[in-house]
């Protein structure tokens, strides 16, 4: 699929960006451009990387005039920028707003102006039922994606909805290393909190499938695997080797959730299985290709898809987190 291909990715200099970078450069791509604001990490993933597959092009996704450009003779593109901390999200909702819907309606006009065969549009467990701003801003960037596909256009939209990624930046396991290391003190926001979780290298993986097998339209959930906080926590702790280390319970921050869902109750009524996994969102509006794509797929016979739900044993979450290579 992308063998001799011009493929952008937006804020590809952050994690989820260098992840797929590192397993798309062996799939022979003709060119490889990162957009993104900053120069300082642009410099540095090229010292990283010193490929010549590789081109940077500074630039926000808020301003479409530039991104226009940078799209021109693009083949397909992936969407990864986004603001993504949910407490800065909640303080500044302008700023949210602009950069995970602006810029996302900006991405979906370039790549049409420019006949982009596909865009791959990263989304996150949170826009599903949002609790907070940030959720909410990436539920209406799938909205966006599936209705692009309306726009009498030969792009193909689509869009993966995953859970937390185990090693990218603020990552849970980092601030938990961290604050081992050095308070011997772990703050947890609630004892009962769950999340979905899985290693970067394996969500790069899925991603791909879902790029190959989407037509357009559909949203690609991923079955994560479920973990307590308190049990990666302690697991963490255990692996330090470090005596008398603490958790102190914090208390919830505005928007945050105990539970995530990665598929609501009303979202499973036009939701098929696709596979072990990947669960498929049919889109609600009326993209008759869609629908016929997914036929002789099964329907969900459940009504959500929780992180409270098939929870991981300790042992489960060290193998994670070993074959993420955070413990050794």
């Amino acid at each position: 699929m992308f063998e001799n291909q011009r493929i952008l990715v937006t804020g590809g200099t952050g994690s989820w960006g260098q992840e797929l970078i590192t397993q798309l450069l062996p799939r022979q791509p003709k060119e490889v451009i990162i957009y993104s604001r900053n120069e300082s990490t642009q410099v540095a993933m090229s010292r990283q990387f010193e490929s010549d597959l590789l081109s940077f092009c500074i630039g926000d996704i808020r301003d479409r005039e530039a991104l226009t450009v940078a799209c021109q003779e693009v083949d397909y593109i992936f969407h990864l920028a986004a603001l993504k901390h949910v407490p800065i999200c909640e303080e500044q909702p302008y700023e949210a707003l602009k950069t995970n819907v602006i810029g996302t309606q900006n991405v979906i006009e370039a790549a049409i102006e420019n006949r982009v065969k596909k865009v791959i549009y990263i989304s996150t467990d949170k826009a599903a039922n949002p609790s907070n701003f940030y959720g909410m801003t990436k539920a209406i960037g799938e909205k966006l994606i599936v209705y692009a596909n309306l726009l009498r256009s030969q792009t193909q939209f689509v869009t993966v909805r995953g859970g937390n990624v185990l090693g990218t930046n603020g990552s849970v396991v980092h601030l938990f290393m961290d604050q081992i290391e050095r308070k011997k003190l772990v703050n947890i926001t609630d004892m009962r909190m769950t999340r979905f979780f899985l290693t970067l290298p394996d969500a790069i993986t899925l991603l791909f499938k879902a790029s190959i097998e989407s037509v357009g339209g559909e949203i690609f959930i991923m079955t994560m695997p479920t973990c307590r906080i308190v049990d990666l926590a302690e697991v963490l702790i255990e692996a330090s080797g470090m005596e008398y280390v603490s958790m102190i319970e914090t208390g919830i921050r505005p928007g945050e959730k105990i539970h995530e869902i990665l598929m609501s109750d009303y979202e499973s009524q036009t939701t098929i299985v696709f596979d072990d996994q990947y669960l498929v969102i049919l889109p609600t509006i009326d993209i008759p290709y869609v629908k016929k794509h997914y036929s002789r797929y099964p329907h969900v016979s459940f009504s959500s898809f929780s992180s409270e739900q098939n929870i991981m044993t300790k042992e489960e979450i060290k193998d994670i987190l070993v074959r993420g290579g955070f413990l050794s």
